[in-house]
């Protein structure tokens, strides 16, 4: 059966604040059962990149850093936002550059995966890159306080495992990767 039928149709939009890392707007929203929902609220956030990237001897290039939301330092794979007018590639060889100093070797796009699809507009835009290598020195943004470090694979497993991995958009691509990589 089809079910387009299923889309809201906005009968209004106002936005509440617009600053560069937080977009809210308030939407009144009609439902397909003509039921209305005045009070909907949507965070428009550019896409963002995710990498799990592994060096050349097989190791997983991770990265630990503060998460202020929870209030917990994480061990994460790189990750950042798409720059206007980036390609998601582009945006996550970068951002393995910028965070790590690693680059080189082949990529592959792994999966598209939204954040949160109830409120929130973006994608998360998931790549592997296999043998990569270090090419430079970390270029942190002000902000950013990273340490770098290498994995093996079954530590990587143990930290999904345990929990210890928190953000469920690097969480995700990770475990299908070791579902497709036995």
């Amino acid at each position: 059966m089809d079910r387009d039928d299923m889309k809201w149709r906005t009968l209004k939009s106002n936005y509440i604040i617009r600053r560069p890392w937080l977009t809210a707007r308030r939407d009144t929203v009609e439902l397909p059962s003509g039921a209305v929902n005045d009070e909907y609220y949507v965070l428009e956030y550019p896409d963002w990149v995710n990498v799990i990237a592994i060096t050349t001897g097989g190791r997983f290039v991770m990265i630990r850093q503060y998460r202020h939301g929870i209030g917990q330092t994480c061990h994460e794979i790189v990750a950042g936002v798409i720059e206007p007018g980036e390609q998601p590639e582009a945006a996550a060889r970068r951002e393995l550059a910028e965070e790590t100093g690693y680059g080189g070797g082949e990529w592959r796009k792994l999966m598209a995966i939204a954040p949160n699809a109830s409120t929130s507009t973006n994608f998360t835009h998931c790549f592997v890159a296999t043998g990569v290598e270090p090419v430079g020195n970390q270029h942190l943004d002000p902000t950013e306080d990273i340490d770098v470090l290498l994995a093996g694979r079954e530590e990587v497993l143990a930290m999904l495992r345990s929990g210890e991995l928190k953000q469920a958009t690097m969480a995700a691509p990770l475990w299908r990767y070791f579902a497709e990589n036995p």
